[in-house]
């Protein structure tokens, strides 16, 4: 399990508790300055620093370092519990699915402000005009094989890291499903969605995603397979 990491130390005790036994969490510490990664550590998780500043890049840096099969995406500021990625995991294994994503319901007030919602709504209409995938949510909740995921090529290491991985796994064909996921407050500051401007800011990042041409000008690839089994995320 990847969890890209800025200065969390607060979060963390949570978010390490909820990952599921016998999983391997991956910090990505992205220029803490709070003591994230001695947290970590001292909580039995593998800490990765990737001293290139991005939400993208601090992703990519756990997935290169992850050796699991099936491997899983989850913020690391406690508004999602890392055991929801269970049945996501399964669905993967089983043939079900190739991406599955979480769609944030948000619980309680504050747990989503509205800009943000906003912005995730607009980038949501432009995937479905892009692609043609009716998703509701680009959340970081996830679920993938490894090997394709980096056979995708992925190149953002930015803010639409998480966007241009849906694009990218659409073009090749990929099966991309979506379920409801609680969305809690987080805890701390974010440092994207914070205010109007970050989010907008990731917005008009995504944008630049969204305006790539596709991938593949043929047929659509099929992703690479692996029997039912293997290691754990």
């Amino acid at each position: 399990m990847v969890l890209p990491c800025l200065d969390e130390a607060d979060a963390l005790p949570w978010v390490l508790d909820h990952v599921p036994r016998g999983w391997r969490a991956i910090v990505v510490d992205n220029g803490s300055t709070d003591g994230s990664a001695d947290v970590a550590r001292a909580l039995g998780a593998t800490v990765v620093r990737e001293e290139r500043r991005g939400f993208g890049a601090a992703c990519h840096a756990g997935l290169l370092a992850a050796t699991a099969d099936i491997v899983c995406f989850c913020d690391c500021d406690a508004s999602l519990d890392p055991s929801l990625l269970l049945p996501f995991v399964r669905e993967v294994r089983e043939g079900g699915a190739d991406l599955v994503l979480g769609r944030r319901r948000p619980q309680g007030r504050g747990a989503w402000p509205a800009h943000a919602r906003a912005g995730n709504l607009a980038l949501a209409r432009m995937l479905r005009r892009r692609t043609g995938l009716r998703l509701h949510d680009l959340g970081p909740l996830r679920a993938a094989r490894r090997a394709p995921l980096i056979g995708l090529g992925l190149t953002d290491r930015r803010s639409g890291y998480p966007l241009q991985m849906v694009v990218r796994a659409a073009d090749a064909g990929w099966r991309v499903t979506e379920h409801d996921v609680p969305y809690l407050p987080r805890t701390g500051a974010s440092k994207v969605t914070g205010t109007w401007r970050g989010t907008w800011q990731a917005v008009r990042d995504m944008s630049h995603v969204l305006a790539e041409p596709p991938a593949h000008d043929g047929p659509r690839a099929r992703p690479l397979t692996a029997p039912p089994g293997g290691n754990t995320p």
